[in-house]
């Protein structure tokens, strides 16, 4: 009965391989979606975007063109093809700000007023353009910070001499339905923001121990569109 129940549990499993923007996003995916999605017999691989390769170096990091992130994504396909990977997907993480005009649907989504429909178009197109089914595409509405504004109060922790921009961040937080909602300018994006009260935030460094502390049932109800990719991940654990 044991080895039956084990065979079932292994023939169940879900490799789910993460392609992310930048190292805080990797981050955030070891720290926080890796531990949960194990609950759901899904198992976490993630890596960066490969930008470039000389001389055997591979530079990963920033998604300067869709062409590349495409290409990338790509290339891990065809390393895990179907049918003998067929419990294999794959899920992206890409900032709304700033994303390259080369991405599939930018034009048409650019005319689109709310971000999580836009988001979701370029989504659906992203889809159609890889035309693999074991994509679950995702953008992140409208950058990372958007996750760490669930509850900015979260940030006296590591930055207690910044209580005044904590309680400035608070209530910028609190004029908007959701952070998802803060726009993506150059110059109040969610990060902007963050860094115009707090100079000395790191992304890489904060972002992931902030939403750590914030948890991923806030983050999931405070961020629609997030907590919907989430739900969609969950989902794949019951899908083999």
């Amino acid at each position: 009965m044991g080895k039956e129940r084990r065979g079932r549990k292994a023939l169940n499993n879900i490799r789910l391989n993460f392609i992310v923007e930048g190292q805080t996003e990797e981050t955030f995916v070891n720290r926080q979606l890796k531990p949960h999605l194990a609950q759901r017999l899904i198992s976490v691989y993630v890596r960066c975007v490969q930008t470039s390769r000389k001389r055997n170096i591979k530079h990963r990091g920033g998604v300067p063109s869709y062409a590349q992130a495409r290409g990338d994504i790509s290339r891990w396909m065809r390393e895990q093809p179907q049918p003998k990977h067929r419990n294999v997907r794959f899920t992206t993480m890409f900032d709304l700000f700033r994303l390259p005009e080369d991405f599939p649907g930018y034009r048409a989504a650019a005319h689109e007023p709310d971000p999580g429909r836009r988001a979701v178009a370029l989504e659906n197109a992203m889809l159609e353009d890889i035309g693999d089914e074991r994509l679950v595409p995702y953008i992140q509405v409208h950058e990372f910070e958007a996750l760490v504004l669930a509850d900015p109060q979260e940030l006296s922790s590591l930055y207690p001499e910044s209580a005044a921009g904590v309680r400035q961040l608070v209530t910028i937080a609190g004029d908007y339905r959701s952070p998802e909602e803060i726009n993506g300018d150059p110059t109040t994006a969610p990060s902007k923001r963050i860094l115009q009260k707090i100079p000395n935030y790191r992304k890489s460094a904060s972002g992931p121990t902030i939403t750590g502390r914030i948890g991923l049932p806030t983050l999931r109800d405070k961020c629609p569109h997030f907590g919907k990719w989430v739900d969609r991940l969950e989902a794949l654990g019951s899908s083999a």
